[in-house]
């Protein structure tokens, strides 16, 4: 706990057999549940977790879920509505298995039961820490390319300083330009200026990082079943949270490659796929941020460009066959 708030961290795996131990060693004290998304590991991922958690001490403070714990009067209807669709949401998510879910279990082991995404996995952990009522939630990937000493650096600003959602940033840390692999860096830049764009939060850099630490708040203000399962997902998040008004950070963190675990991303399959993501995200955060949830002369303005882009391009086509 940090200033008597519960953190937890989710671990997402898919295939992190060497690497995954390591994680789950590292981690710091102050971190009340560790929560372990298996993504249906054809390796001995989930063995390594569960022969860990056998030799292990793994007890921490007591969590009950806070799922029907809400009573009917006069004046919460509103909030058992709420209450109802939380529980029957779980229907929505990656159908999975819970290996170990005490209320004092440090480590929580879940499997999906089918191979969903990254995305995916993040959400089933998202799920079960809302139900959980953990009030500080980070992201931190199985393959051991997160230092685990900077975690507290992105709980802290939604512990203290109630933001809703923390990113870490590595491209503004000194040795980026020397660490991050060129082709990398190339795919983040691009995919980074699309998500200013389709999110509006224009001050984001970093947009493809997994190091993460997300409120309660956020958590109960977003559809979390309905995240992009794939690579894309922290982009799709950005968009989510803004729709939803929520406020955002970065904190500088270390890029760290090369500790032995091959990235599972192909970054030249990513950028069109996730390109396409933000395309569809920008119009949506149109209407649904600025005409159905609060109405700004955003809405009227943008679409009055896209009308007058349409009405020009025959224009646009003669001059440049008058070039000819």
């Amino acid at each position: 706990m940090i200033n008597n708030k519960t953190i937890a961290v989710i671990v997402p795996c898919f295939n992190e057999e060497l690497q995954i131990i390591q994680v789950l060693e590292t981690m710091p004290d102050f971190v009340d549940r560790i929560i372990v998304i298996d993504d249906k590991s054809t390796d001995n991922t989930s063995k390594n977790i569960k022969d860990f958690i056998a030799k292990t001490f793994n007890k921490g403070i007591e969590i009950n879920t806070v799922l029907d714990k809400i009573k009917p009067n006069s004046h919460n209807r509103a909030n058992m509505v709420v209450q109802e669709l939380q529980r029957k949401e779980m229907a929505y998510f990656t159908p999975h298995e819970i290996y170990n879910n005490s209320n004092t279990d440090r480590i929580v082991l879940i499997t999906h039961s089918v191979n969903a995404g990254k995305g995916a996995g993040i959400a089933t952990g998202y799920k079960w820490a809302k139900d959980h009522g953990i009030d500080c939630v980070a992201t931190m990937d199985g393959d051991g390319q997160m230092d685990p000493d900077e975690l507290l650096s992105l709980c802290e600003p939604i512990i203290f300083e109630n933001i809703d959602y923390v990113k870490g940033n590595r491209l503004i840390h000194r040795s980026a330009l020397l660490v991050i692999p060129k082709v990398r860096f190339f795919g983040n830049s691009i995919l980074s200026i699309l998500t200013k764009l389709a999110s509006g939060y224009w001050h984001v850099s970093d947009t493809q990082t997994g190091y993460t630490a997300i409120s309660n708040k956020a958590l109960n203000a977003i559809r979390l079943y309905d995240i992009y399962k794939k690579y894309g997902y922290p982009n799709d998040m950005l968009v989510k949270l803004n729709i939803a008004f929520c406020t955002l950070r970065e904190v500088e963190i270390k890029p760290v490659y090369d500790i032995g675990e091959k990235s599972k991303m192909k970054i030249f399959k990513v950028i069109p796929t996730v390109s396409l993501l933000l395309i569809k995200s920008f119009f949506k955060r149109l209407w649904f941020k600025y005409l159905f949830r609060d109405f700004h002369p955003l809405f009227i303005l943008y679409h009055f460009s896209f009308l007058l882009g349409i009405i020009w391009m025959p224009y646009l086509y003669r001059v440049i066959d008058g070039f000819d």
